[in-house]
């Protein structure tokens, strides 16, 4: 069994809410950051507190919180050196799509996507994965590592693995389940984002991360339902709050499955664009990127002027079953 209950956990995300208003509230993002491992941080930056939302009882986890909410595991000294560990714990829990739908998703930690982990690069990372699950399921992670910790292996119900490498290198990678048939599995829930921090840090900013995924209902091979961190229309129905003139980082993954590619649309302003986070200087600027499944990038951006502003897939079909949302731009004198 993991070491947190169901209502443990649900304690430990209304806690994330907590430490959110604080920064809100002027504790700065740097504070937050060391407390969390000890993760070289940069300066504070100005975030709105949270939204009031109605989220439903069915989900264990909040999409409003998984957009600020970074693992940085726990620091461990062994044998002279510092290791980050971290734990996931597979699951089977219902989560409500929406009003009418309820969907068994396999996941990690009782959240869709899993929890967002991060380290800098040349950290010692240790993943221990708990599978509590009833199916069998792994962990593969995008990046560098040895083979022997590519997470091919099925991990069987009631087994531990524990993945254990150098983070490297620095940028955005995906990981998620690798047992076959590899679309069930993904579709079902099993994916998260590992963010490798370059050694010098990035400038400050309001840092959030958005995981596009799907739902194939009734599996016949096609998506129905599509949502930004897990619930569709979501943001649609709960706008992010940011404020002018602040910098925003997004950090941005596709795991659509059955979608061959998508697109990632901001309105009204542009965005810095650094491709699967690799480079610290700007590839491009565009309002729109296109994503095969799995690739993932850093978008950097400001809203000029206050106001509610749209971000979708631009392929309409994808936009209107759940791929929605706004970003709520406040006042910066607010």
């Amino acid at each position: 069994m993991s070491d947190l209950s169901y209502s443990e956990r649900k304690l430990k995300t209304r806690r994330q809410f907590i430490q959110w208003s604080l920064l809100a509230g002027g504790v700065s993002a740097a504070a937050l950051r060391l407390n969390a491992g000890g993760v070289k941080a940069a300066d504070s930056v100005r975030i709105p507190p949270p939204p009031e939302s109605d989220n439903n009882s069915a989900s264990s986890f909040d999409p409003m919180l998984i957009l600020r909410d970074f693992d940085y595991g726990t620091l461990k000294k062994e044998d002279g050196q510092t290791i980050r560990e971290f734990k996931l714990y597979a699951h089977s829990t219902p989560i409500a799509l929406n009003s009418a739908i309820d969907f068994v998703s396999w996941n990690l930690n009782d959240r869709v996507p899993a929890p967002t982990l991060r380290a800098t690069e040349g950290d010692r990372v240790r993943i221990i994965f708990h599978n509590e699950d009833g199916h069998s399921h792994s962990l593969h992670f995008h990046g560098i590592h040895p083979a022997s910790e590519d997470g091919l292996k099925s991990v069987r119900r009631g087994k531990t693995m524990v993945y254990e490498f150098d983070a490297e290198p620095y940028g955005v990678h995906p990981y998620h389940c690798h047992v076959a048939p590899v679309t069930r599995h993904v579709g079902k829930g099993l994916y998260g984002l590992f963010i490798v921090d370059p050694p010098e840090s990035r400038p400050p900013a309001d840092e959030m991360v958005l995981v596009m995924g799907a739902y194939d209902l009734d599996s016949d091979g096609e998506n129905e339902l599509y949502a930004f961190n897990g619930i569709p229309n979501y943001y649609r129905d709960y706008p992010i709050p940011i404020y002018q003139n602040q910098l925003i980082r997004l950090y941005v993954l596709n795991m659509i499955e059955l979608d061959p590619a998508v697109t990632f649309h901001i309105h009204a302003n542009m965005f810095q664009l650094y491709r699967t986070g690799r480079g610290l200087e700007s590839n491009e600027e565009s309002d729109v990127i296109t994503m095969g499944t799995a690739e993932r990038h850093i978008l950097e951006f400001a809203y000029k002027y206050p106001g509610k502003y749209m971000f979708h897939p631009h392929q309409d079909y994808i936009a209107e079953h759940g791929c929605m949302g706004f970003f709520d731009v406040i006042a910066e004198d607010s």
